[in-house]
């Protein structure tokens, strides 16, 4: 069997983007010091804050990638990967606008037709509007073939009854959408794949209610959104019915292939440093050069695909495997910080640093299974290897 190689090309940051950097990192610590914001782990899935999201809108730093005739910005997929790496090396709470900056926004731009576009992606880029994502279901996780929420023809439009789960930031002042998968057509048992559609939901229709979820830690991002009767215009429908396979296999490689696969918890190391670097033994020395070899080794990786999205490609398969070890490198990470910070630093209960190790061992376990449990991945994986 043939097999084709994972490709991670080497990227140069072009000086508009080191620039750039700077300009971010000023902001980050004039907002940081001004009471802004406060550092949190797992930032971007758990810190919303509609009005830092605004703020970024007003910098130009969402939609940096679409054209200006929708709200954006024309600048590099490498720019953009700047101002994402930033805000999660800063902890800053980017989850409002994360799913419609990251990948909602772009599908919208590639599928949806002119009258959403004009409508929708301008106030995404100035961080008004957000998205959620409407994949998974109660019996329906990785598997989303089996998705069983349905869409029927009606006048005009479809009619949608369903449930989705994991529908992190609907609950959120201002998440307007849902980019949803749904059955528009029978599932056919030998091409289970045909016959699904993605319809973009208001979330503020009639029939749509939405039910917050708490994690382990008390913290309400996750939801679950049910679907009664819900009217969806012809004109939300992305692409063409009966085709929303390939739609989110293209989704998923945008969502997996970011840097927050692997900086979720970095601001938690960032700060450890602060204590650690003061006087270190040799075990110390030991644990954070391993620590950040790692960091660097993924970054050169998830660097690369940001350097195969600039030449326009959809890196599925890299991504799926960046997401499957800088995910397993998380609880890593953790893991080995609480073996060499002295006891009296992680029992503060004031302190900064053990309150974000706190955060990161709560959050951190549930990273394998956001955006595809990790086994899934591995399939495709060796799919590529030529394996299976």
């Amino acid at each position: 069997m043939s097999t084709s190689r994972f490709r991670f090309p080497g990227v140069t940051m072009p000086p508009a983007a080191r620039a750039l950097r700077e300009e971010v990192r000023e902001f980050l610590a004039e907002e940081r010091a001004s009471g802004g914001f406060e550092p949190m782990a797992d930032c971007w899935a758990a810190g919303f804050s509609a009005e830092f999201s605004r703020k970024l809108g007003q910098r130009g730093w969402l939609g940096m990638t679409w054209p200006k005739q929708y709200g954006g910005h024309e600048r590099s997929f490498l720019e953009r990967y700047v101002v994402t790496e930033e805000m999660l090396a800063a902890g800053a709470p980017v989850m409002a606008h994360w799913i419609a900056d990251r990948q909602s926004g772009t599908q919208m731009l590639r599928h949806a037709c002119e009258e959403v576009k004009a409508a929708a992606l301008p106030r995404m880029a100035r961080g008004e509007t957000f998205c959620a994502i409407g994949m998974s279901e109660p019996n329906t996780g990785s598997d989303l073939a089996s998705v069983s929420t349905r869409a029927e023809r009606v006048e005009g439009g479809w009619q949608v009854n369903g449930r989705k789960i994991w529908s992190t930031g609907a609950h959120g002042e201002g998440c307007d959408y849902m980019i949803a998968l749904v059955r528009t057509a029978p599932a056919d048992p030998k091409e289970r794949h045909q016959g699904l559609s993605q319809l973009i939901i208001d979330l503020k229709a009639p029939g749509v209610t939405v039910r917050g979820i708490e994690d382990i830690g008390g913290q309400l991002h996750f939801n679950e959104t049910l679907f009664e009767d819900v009217f969806v215009p012809d004109s939300h429908l992305l692409g063409e019915a009966g085709k929303g396979w390939s739609l989110v296999v293209g989704e998923l490689a945008l969502e997996r292939s970011g840097p927050e696969r692997f900086l979720s918890s970095f601001i938690a190391l960032r700060e450890a440093m602060e204590v650690l670097s003061r006087n270190p033994d040799d075990r110390t020395r030991e644990v954070l050069g391993h620590l950040v070899a790692q960091i660097k080794t993924l970054r050169r990786m998830s660097l690369g695909i940001a350097g195969l999205l600039q030449e326009g490609r959809s890196p599925e398969t890299e991504a799926a495997l960046v997401k499957d070890i800088a995910t397993r490198f998380e609880r890593e990470l953790i893991e080995q910080l609480r073996i060499v910070l002295p006891d009296e630093v992680l029992l503060d209960s004031s302190g900064v640093l053990p309150r974000l190790v706190r955060e990161a061992v709560l959050r951190v376990p549930s990273s394998t299974l956001r955006g595809g449990t990790n086994e899934v991945l591995k399939g495709m994986i060796v799919r590529q290897l030529g394996l299976r």
